[in-house]
């Protein structure tokens, strides 16, 4: 009798939305989407290490990016220091709250949640353990990530420094090139996560 053929399994393109059967990979393999040529999926052997690593990182940057000051405005004798918890009280306490919400949670707060979850999952995953909350964390993870708006923050003060540096004298702090590099690790960490190789390990240690 001839060997079935190895299960598929129906998985959408993040860009396309075109439903694409994906057999069984190996490291080394991937698949693309026929349609817009976007990555479905490219399972990895150190992926457990790489997320770990680079999610640790990234929580110890985050709290040193909100523990020193993030830049400082010297304009006519006078300084003016800036932290990113401090920008968010500011604006809480002119009455903007739910701007200070917006601006703190998808730089901070999402980020620093999604960091925390993604700890709780791939941990139990790289002692081949099964836990309770891997499925909902897994969903959570999918959930929060498109609220996380790092890069997005790092590429708007860039912008706002080269017009700010034309009306005042613009110091950077530690703060500002610790959140850097959590945002490049941030990047990595969320970059390590295929989600099909993710739900088939918790499958895997769940069944």
């Amino acid at each position: 009798m001839a060997p079935s053929p190895p299960a598929t399994t129906q998985m959408a393109c993040l860009e396309c939305d075109l439903l694409v059967s994906v057999a069984p990979l190996v490291e080394g393999q991937r698949a693309d989407c026929p349609r817009c040529g976007h990555t479905i999926t490219a399972p990895r052997g150190d992926w457990r290490e790489r997320a770990l690593s680079f999610s640790v990182a990234a929580l110890v940057l985050l709290a040193m990016a909100n523990a020193f000051p993030f830049l400082s405005l010297i304009a006519g004798g006078l300084e003016s220091v800036m932290t990113l918890p401090k920008s968010a009280v500011e604006l809480y306490q002119d009455g903007y709250w739910t701007i200070a919400v917006l601006v703190l949670g998808p730089i901070v707060g999402i980020p620093a949640l999604i960091l925390l979850v993604l700890l709780a999952v791939v941990v139990p995953l790289h002692g081949g353990r099964s836990r309770p909350w891997l499925v909902p964390g897994a969903r959570l993870l999918a959930l929060l990530n498109p609220w996380a708006m790092v890069e997005v923050f790092v590429i708007g003060v860039l912008v706002s420094l080269v017009k700010i540096g034309a009306m005042a004298k613009v110091v950077l702090g530690l703060s500002f090139f610790a959140y850097v590099g959590f945002a490049l690790c941030f990047i990595a960490a969320i970059a390590s996560l295929d989600r099909a190789q993710l739900w088939r390990e918790i499958h895997e240690v769940t069944s």
